[in-house]
C-alpha cells in the first residue's frame, strides 16, 4: 500500500478523460471490504490481478492499466488495485496511465462515493495526492481515514508524517504518540520530530486508584 512521495505536478492533465461515471455495481463485484460480495473476488483475481500485475511487472490480458481497470471496474475499492493504478501512474507520470478507462483521481473517487467509510481507500488515496503535490487534499483524506479508523497505526503515523510536512510539530507529535502507542514499529515520524527538536516522551499512562475495600457482608 506504500506510494513512494515523489513530487510530481501536473503537465499531463491535458490528455486525461474529464468523464468519471458513478460505479454501478457488478456480477462479481462489489465493496471489497465486504465479506458477501468478496465471494466473486476470486475470479477477478484470476485472470486480471495477479502478483505480475499489482507489482507492474506484466498484464495478464493486455496492458497494465487495463487489467488494473477491469479489476477496479468489478471491485471499485480493492485496496491493492487501487495502490497499483497510483503506483503506475505516478511511475509513468501519467493521470490516466494506458489501458485505464479512468483517470486516477476517477477511481479513487467512485471508491469513496460507493464505500464512504473505507479508511483504507481514502488513506492510499492521501498517499497518492501527497506524491503529486496536492498537500491540502492528501491531509482531508488521511483526517477522515483517521476518524474512520482510529485504531489503525499506520494512517495514525501517516497523518504525523503529513504535519511534519507542514510544520506543525503539536499535531505530528499527537499522531506520533498514538501511532506508536498502536504498536506502529518504524521510528522515523519519532526521528523527524527528534532531529526538528520537537520528540517528547509521551506521558505515563494514569495510575489507577486503588478502589476501596468492599464490606464482606457478615
Amino acid at each position: 500500500m506504500k506510494i513512494s512521495a515523489l513530487v510530481l505536478l501536473m503537465p499531463w492533465c491535458a490528455m486525461a478523460s474529464t468523464s468519471c461515471p458513478p460505479y454501478v455495481k457488478h456480477d462479481p463485484g462489489g465493496d471489497y471490504t465486504n465479506a458477501q460480495d468478496r465471494t466473486g473476488l476470486t475470479v477477478v483475481e484470476q485472470f486480471h490481478f495477479n502478483q505480475g500485475v499489482e507489482k507492474l511487472v506484466k498484464g495478464m490480458t493486455g496492458s497494465l492499466g487495463n487489467d488494473i481497470s477491469y479489476t477496479l471496474e468489478h471491485f471499485p475499492n480493492h485496496h491493492r488495485a487501487l495502490s497499483a493504478m497510483a503506483r503506475l501512474g505516478l511511475r509513468d507520470k501519467s493521470v490516466q496511465p494506458v489501458g485505464a478507462r479512468y483517470t486516477i483521481n476517477c477511481y479513487f473517487e467512485r471508491a469513496i462515493a460507493y464505500a464512504p467509510a473505507d479508511a483504507t481507500a481514502r488513506s492510499v488515496f492521501g498517499s497518492y495526492l501527497l506524491a503529486t503535490g496536492q498537500q491540502d487534499a492528501a491531509l482531508e483524506q488521511l483526517r477522515e481515514a483517521g476518524r474512520l479508523a482510529p485504531g489503525q497505526a499506520t494512517i495514525q503515523y501517516n497523518l504525523g508524517l503529513m504535519y511534519m510536512k507542514k510544520k506543525d510539530y503539536a499535531q505530528a507529535l499527537a499522531y506520533a504518540h498514538k501511532a506508536y502507542a498502536l504498536g506502529f514499529p518504524l521510528p522515523g515520524l519519532k526521528n523527524q520530530l527528534k532531529k526538528a527538536g520537537k520528540w517528547q516522551e509521551p506521558p505515563p499512562p494514569p495510575v489507577a486508584e486503588n478502589a476501596p475495600d468492599l464490606p464482606s457482608g457478615e
